[in-house]
């Protein structure tokens, strides 16, 4: 009797712990990226990566890529969505993907980030 209710248990404890592990996705968003020194820029490069992690949690990893104008981001599906992760974007005064960044958003950008 004891063996079962230890099986069980510990069957239980499996599951559970399976069922909390992190769904990792990674999504690739298409941007417009104006700053030729976008990494190296304090506001740039910052501004992006500070409004995605604060506005969602469950990022493992966010790359920024000028160059393909992409941003890429490693997140966690039980804890965001990549609908959020573009509306980061879009509050961080860029466009991702099909959704535009806001007139608004967009004028609080540095000069050099702007559209020239």
């Amino acid at each position: 009797m004891k063996n079962v209710i230890l099986t069980i248990a510990l069957f239980s404890i499996t599951v559970l712990a399976s069922a909390q592990k992190a769904d990792k996705q990674t999504i690739t968003i298409k941007t417009q990226i104006y700053c030729s020194h976008c990494l190296q820029c304090g506001s740039c490069g910052a501004n992006i990566n500070d409004h995605v992690r604060d506005a969602n949690k469950g990022i493992s990893k966010l790359d920024i890529d000028p160059k393909a104008n992409t941003i890429t981001v490693t997140y966690d599906a039980n804890k965001t969505t990549p609908e959020k992760i573009r509306e980061a974007i879009n509050a961080a005064g860029y466009d991702a993907d099909d959704k535009k960044a806001t007139a608004e958003t967009v004028n609080k950008l540095d000069g050099c980030c702007k559209k020239h």
